[in-house]
């Protein structure tokens, strides 16, 4: 029987080898080890483990030093490896903890090119992953029992999580947080760090990745932060040109580049988002939720939210209360 994952994330290791990339790994030092408890976040005991627990170098230039060596691994909910050298040889003993770890039914998380570690454990034979897609082939070709999405921000197997390159990592710490926490302390976590609770496309475990922002484009951060604030109101791609000072072709091709989708895309991932916070935190009816998330009728947001979810809104709330923590 495949054990159950932690129904919590108070421990947390880091796996760093030399080479590691600096912002992978402050992408995990910032999610779990930054103490927000005085806000009402849970609390994390986050280490940063090394195969000895002497530093090791990054990709920078610059040494790390850890808080110890393999031995919080065995103790650890949640184990991850941030991104290192693709083809750099991974020490035996990193490989036997991170597969007593999967073993034992902990999260084991990887960020952009830690997969090839993970990989390398045989932890992606059959399961799916991602990484980032400049190193896909070479992750499959090492690795051809794994099951590849190289267009995923990220990938979430049972206790399997592994990200693209970069910002995926937050998008993957996100979800971790939202599915042990709920979507209420995500999405706090989310404004703290000044990101977006949620770039969805498609299933919530497999995100489409984005069109990568363009320098030119401006910032549309006020436009989009009165329509977090006004979800529940009908609103154009007209209004909101007129909003943000463009016409409405310029707001369309600018909304695109910074955001990688469109206006009615982002508009309805972010109303399903609401509607999931409402089902989990209130006794709403389905359609008093669909009222106040901006869609109107319980039929819309029944189609809008199981294409992007997979459930149904009644499922999904049925699920999330059997799960959520006490």
């Amino acid at each position: 029987m495949t054990p159950r994952p932690p129904s919590t994330l108070a421990s947390v290791a880091a796996i760093v080898l030399n080479d590691v990339a600096v912002f992978e790994l402050g992408v995990l030092a910032e999610v779990f080890g930054t103490d927000r408890t005085a806000d009402g976040f849970p609390a994390h005991r986050f280490t940063v483990c090394t195969v000895d627990g002497g530093p090791v170098r990054t990709k920078s230039g610059f040494g790390v030093t850890p808080q110890a060596d393999l031995g919080p691994v065995a103790e650890a909910d949640l184990v991850a490896v941030p991104a290192h050298h693709s083809r750099a040889p991974v020490p035996t003993p990193v490989l036997d903890t991170l597969r007593a770890a999967a073993g034992r039914g902990a999260y084991v998380m990887s960020v952009c090119s830690g997969a090839f570690v993970l990989g390398a454990a045989g932890l992606l034979d059959d399961r799916e992953c991602t990484t980032h897609w400049r190193h896909a082939e070479q992750l499959q070709q090492l690795h051809p029992r794994a099951r590849i999405r190289p267009n995923s921000l990220y990938v979430a197997d049972g206790n399997l999580l592994t990200s693209a390159g970069t910002a995926a990592g937050i998008d993957a710490c996100l979800y971790l947080v939202r599915q042990v926490y709920g979507s209420a302390v995500a999405t706090r976590l989310a404004r703290r760090m000044v990101v977006p609770p949620h770039r969805d496309g498609g299933q919530a475990q497999y995100v489409e990745t984005p069109i990568p922002s363009t320098p030119e484009a401006p910032t549309l951060e006020p436009v989009l932060e009165w329509l977090m604030g006004h979800l529940a109101r009908p609103v154009t791609v007209d209004q909101l040109a007129a909003r943000a000072g463009m016409s409405s072709r310029t707001f369309a091709r600018r909304f695109r580049a910074e955001t990688g989708t469109t206006p009615h895309d982002w508009l309805t991932g972010q109303r399903v988002l609401l509607a999931r916070r409402l089902l989990e935190e209130t006794r709403l009816s389905v359609e008093e939720v669909a009222d106040q998330a901006g869609f109107g009728e319980a039929a819309t947001l029944r189609h809008h939210f199981t294409r992007r979810v997979g459930a149904t809104p009644n499922g999904y709330r049925s699920t999330f209360r059997e799960r959520a923590p006490a």
